[in-house]
């Protein structure tokens, strides 16, 4: 017998209750199209993910609740009844055996909510609960249909040697069905599929991941959702990025299923229905575009959730800034991406030339406010010398896009990249004003390789040539160099993923032949620096340690690596 099974790749909004019930009921419509026998959505697809403290509130838990109730009635009156729909979702313990919310799966058939698999393991530990729980004092949820027995897990517990996986072996499941919001990272895909075809082998029966897709705050899903059989041999795979369906047929041997409590069974009809195309495997995108789509699809839909139309940007002439602008553009349309040019004595010819180039290649807009006259009224009643009149043009230049963005209501947006955020080559309420940081975790020397590969991709390419090529400069003093105060951005970087990414301290990185003074220096100025990235806006996070959710050093700290 063949069970054909639908993969729901959703794009979610927190909080958006009766709107991600919405796209549940759309993907019930194309699942029932395309005849299928089960709907599969994503971990926590009704209420969104991470919901973090929402998840404390009884009002949004009863709200979770009626909507989850409402679904159902929905789906069976729109025709979608004897589909079987899993949907991820929020869970109360009713007997107060566990005080916090759980994190759950529910079978939606025929109008009802037939079973609830309930459990924890989830990234914000102070939320959920940490013991395993499981709902009505259950163990695993199954499935039972004709076709055969289906087993329920949810995203970590494809993590965890035994749990899921093994009472899928012991309970002779036909399939392991797995509810996922997994946030990308670079190269994290590979080791999904690695995971999931460890899985399906220990589990012995074909193993079907959905994932999330779309934005939220820091976050960001790539999807990747994707089908594996028994063997370990990879039969369909969703692309990263877009919302879409997955639909597949797994041929299923006959068998009389052994008596498990734990088994929901379902009297879905099996009728004859018309052959599938297999919807394949998508292609595999290189390193710089999965990242600059993660880039792309995390700032369109910060901007689209939080209710902005448009965004507005410092245009420096710099690699930057053009970066973010392309960005923009493409997330957004040219057409809601304005750029602001905001010269002082010390800006090159250039500068202001490359900016109103990057304008001219996107589309986006651009005015020019020269700030020399607002520093200039600063300067005639403060007496700053040195730093701090260098750090006055940028506050200028951030007073000026806030002055903007609170007079016409676009959501600015800050242009610093990994790297200064790392040192604290950054002035807090200057370039370090702003709602999103697009590019806020990704390094200096990747900042330049995704320049380049977006203009490999249009001609003409939206990022000047010149932006790309020339030194980099915050042009605060005459004739100013980043190197003039931060090594070269190469040896920077290698030494900030040591350091950063692999916690290495100091006496390792030395013996690997860094310079000692310079791994001394860097590492004052990155542990340092922690007060001022606290106040930065959030960004989108693509690595394994972004600064702010992943790797917090305490403000006030004495410890120093020698």
């Amino acid at each position: 017998m063949t069970l054909r099974v639908a993969l729901a790749q959703i794009n979610p909004t927190v909080g958006d209750l009766a709107g991600n019930a919405d796209l549940i009921v759309a993907a019930a419509a194309q699942a029932h199209t395309d005849q299928a026998d089960v709907l599969l959505t994503p971990e926590l697809s009704l209420t969104g993910y991470p919901i973090e403290d929402l998840a404390l509130r009884p009002s949004f838990q009863d709200a979770v609740r009626v909507t989850l109730t409402t679904l159902a009635h929905t789906l069976a009156a729109s025709g979608f009844g004897e589909l079987v729909v899993i949907v991820g979702t929020l869970e109360q313990n009713d007997d107060n055996s566990s005080p916090h919310p759980l994190n759950a799966a529910a079978v939606v058939f025929d109008g009802q909510v037939h079973g609830i698999y309930a459990k924890h393991h989830l990234p914000n530990y102070g939320v959920f609960d940490e013991a395993r729980y499981f709902a009505a004092g259950q163990s695993p949820l199954f499935v039972d249909l004709p076709q055969g027995r289906l087993a329920i897990a949810i995203c970590e517990d494809l993590w965890q040697d035994g749990g899921p996986v093994q009472w899928a072996r012991d309970a002779q499941a036909d399939a392991l069905l797995v509810l996922n919001a997994s946030p990308y990272e670079r190269s994290k895909d590979d080791a999904r599929l690695a995971l999931c075809v460890q899985r399906a082998q220990e589990a012995n029966c074909p193993l079907l991941y959905v994932n999330l897709v779309g934005g939220q705050d820091e976050l960001v899903f790539d999807g990747d959702s994707l089908v594996v059989n028994a063997d370990g041999t990879l039969l369909a795979r969703a692309p990263q990025f877009v919302t879409t369906q997955l639909t597949v047929d797994l041929p299923l041997d006959p068998h009389d299923l052994v008596p498990n409590t734990h088994a929901v069974a379902l009297a879905r009809p099996v009728r004859n229905r018309s052959e599938i195309p297999n919807p394949g495997i998508a292609a595999s995108l290189t390193d710089e575009e999965e990242t600059y789509r993660a880039l792309t699809l995390g700032l369109r839909d910060y901007v689209r959730k939080n209710g902005f139309a448009s965004v507005l940007l410092g245009l420096s002439g710099g690699i930057d800034s053009a970066l973010v602008a392309a960005i923009a553009c493409d997330g957004l349309g040219a057409e809601n991406v304005f750029g602001v040019s905001m010269p002082s004595i010390y800006s090159s010819e250039h500068s202001v030339a490359d900016a109103y180039d990057l304008a001219q290649r996107t589309g986006m807009a651009i005015r020019s406010v020269p700030i020399e006259p607002m520093v200039q009224a600063f300067h005639d009643h403060l007496d700053l010398t040195g730093l701090a009149a260098e750090n006055l043009q940028a506050r200028v230049r951030g007073m000026t896009l806030m002055a903007l963005s609170n007079q016409e209501g676009h959501l600015v947006l800050a242009t610093g990249n990994k790297s200064e955020l790392a040192v604290g080559y950054s002035t807090i309420y200057g370039d370090a004003v702003g709602g999103f940081a697009p590019i806020k975790d990704v390094p200096k020397t990747q900042v330049w390789a995704l320049a380049r590969w977006r203009n490999e991709q249009s001609d003409p390419g939206p990022i000047p040539p010149n932006s790309i090529d020339k030194p980099p400069s915050a042009e605060l003093r005459p004739d100013q160099r980043d190197t003039d105060s931060l090594p070269d951005y190469e040896l920077l970087d290698q030494l900030l993923d040591a350091y950063v990414h692999a916690d290495e301290g100091s006496a390792s990185l030395i013996a690997a032949g860094y310079d000692a003074d310079l791994v001394h220096r860097v590492i004052t100025l990155t542990d340092t620096a922690e007060y001022k990235r606290r106040q930065y806006p959030p960004g989108t996070k693509i690595s394994l340690r972004a600064f702010g959710r992943d790797r917090r050093l305490p403000i006030t700290n004495r410890w120093r690596e020698r």
